[in-house]
């Protein structure tokens, strides 16, 4: 498998569309790309588009990795470190962004997906995902893992 990093994207202030990454697809940009579909793959290289990644992602990496699960031995500052480096922009959780969550059906249990949901739909941005059941939420979940 190619370990093969996106290259680094130029900071913009004023990019358009917007997209956030959820954690798997923010591991997968990151570590694997071959991963993501080739659209998703034009979106976050194209340095006219603002590539967020959200604080909640790099909680649930910090999450796995206390768990000490097998195989998962990312730490949540490195992740973190590599998402910058590539031109990706942090997005901290505002308490705005949690609102939504209270009215949200309950498609998903995952509290993590679910925040990251509501902050795709409070910004808007189109929120990049490998989970299928996201899409439910919104037309701006949009499925990027390679069948």
């Amino acid at each position: 498998m190619s370990r093969e990093r996106l290259s680094v994207r130029p900071a913009t202030d004023t990019a358009r569309p917007v997209f956030l990454l959820d954690t798997n697809v923010l591991l997968a940009a990151l570590i694997a790309p071959e991963r993501l579909t080739d659209e998703a793959l034009v979106w976050l290289r194209d340095p006219g588009n603002e590539i967020l990644f959200s604080a909640v992602s790099i909680w649930a990496i910090a999450i796995q990795r206390s768990l000490e699960r097998d195989g998962f031995d990312f730490m949540p500052e490195e992740i973190e470190r590599l998402a910058l480096e590539t031109g990706f922009r942090e997005l901290p959780v505002r308490a705005a962004h949690c609102h939504s969550v209270a009215r949200m059906p309950w498609h998903h249990r995952d509290p993590f997906d679910r925040l990251l949901v509501a902050q795709a739909q409070a910004l808007p941005a189109r929120l990049l995902t490998t989970d299928r059941l996201l899409t439910r939420y919104s037309d701006l979940v949009t499925l990027v893992a390679r069948a």
